[in-house]
């Protein structure tokens, strides 16, 4: 598997011609807080949710280790990404 994403310090990029394989169900080891900078027609779906789709300004919690994916947009998506604390 190809890393989906590239990440600019706090922002996370996902182009357009990423493949819908790589975009796989996952859990995170620390809380995050998500905010949806650019992209159209991308959607977000937490384990045993209906996806929802991300619009601008959209701020998603994600609790550590909970499963969760991204369904492909229409553009490029642009996120903000900031971390709570690990405490493993």
């Amino acid at each position: 598997m190809v890393n989906p994403y590239i990440d600019y310090d706090d922002v996370r990029i996902f182009h357009i011609d990423v493949l819908e394989e790589d975009l796989v169900w996952h859990r995170d080891k620390e809380d995050r807080t998500i905010i949806v900078l650019e992209g159209t027609g991308w959607k977000f779906q937490y384990d045993n949710d209906l996806p929802f789709e991300l619009k601008l300004k959209d701020e998603v919690t994600i609790r550590k280790m909970v499963y969760h994916r991204l369904i492909k947009g229409k553009t490029p998506l642009r996120l903000e990404i900031s971390r709570g604390s690990n405490d493993y």
